[in-house]
């Protein structure tokens, strides 16, 4: 299972970037886009305050609840991944219970993994991601077109805020 985890840790960090016209326009949409969502759920996230969360730690390794759309959801909190990454088996359980929508989905990337094996993928847009009593909004996600893949919690969260720190004594996550 570690194993697994660590292929997966840097499944998102590499996204390749189609090379037709067309591409490269849909792309310069998509990345303004995305700047907005990164504007408004930094705004949303930034005060002083800190939110903590309590660590489930097995085998090594560090999970917390996150809730996604609504639906509560146990992630690896993992500081090397540059995204949200989700299963497609988790997808489909949050497009079944309505938290995923079609307009969630904005397209289709590839990315390489730790192995170096480039894979397709979905980029999503999460509406809501709720950690502790902190909401952001409209974060970008990318769905691993491997039903066993474990839930990521990346960098495109962790960046929002502006510290994030942990207490290993007290099995705590510090978010500010």
């Amino acid at each position: 299972m570690v194993k697994q985890i660590f292929i997966y840790f840097f499944a998102a960090a590499f996204i390749i970037s189609g090379c037709s016209q067309s591409g490269r326009r849909q792309s310069r949409q998509s990345a303004e886009l995305a700047q907005n969502r990164r504007e408004s759920s930094r705004s949303e996230s930034s005060s002083n305050r800190k939110t903590v969360v309590k660590v489930e730690k097995e085998h090594g390794v560090k999970y917390i609840w996150v809730e996604i759309n609504g639906l509560k959801l146990r992630f690896v909190f993992d500081t090397g991944a540059s995204s949200v990454s989700i299963s497609s088996a988790e997808a489909a359980v949050l497009y079944k219970q309505g938290a995923l929508s079609d307009e969630d989905i904005l397209n289709q990337q590839y990315f390489k993994d730790a192995t170096g094996r480039i894979s397709e993928g979905k980029k999503i847009n999460l509406r809501t991601v709720k950690i502790g009593d902190r909401i952001l909004r409209n974060v970008e996600a990318l769905i691993v077109d491997n039903p066993e893949a474990p839930l990521l919690l990346g960098q495109s969260v962790l960046e929002k805020f502006g510290k994030v720190s942990i207490d290993n004594i007290k099995g705590e996550i510090i978010f500010e």
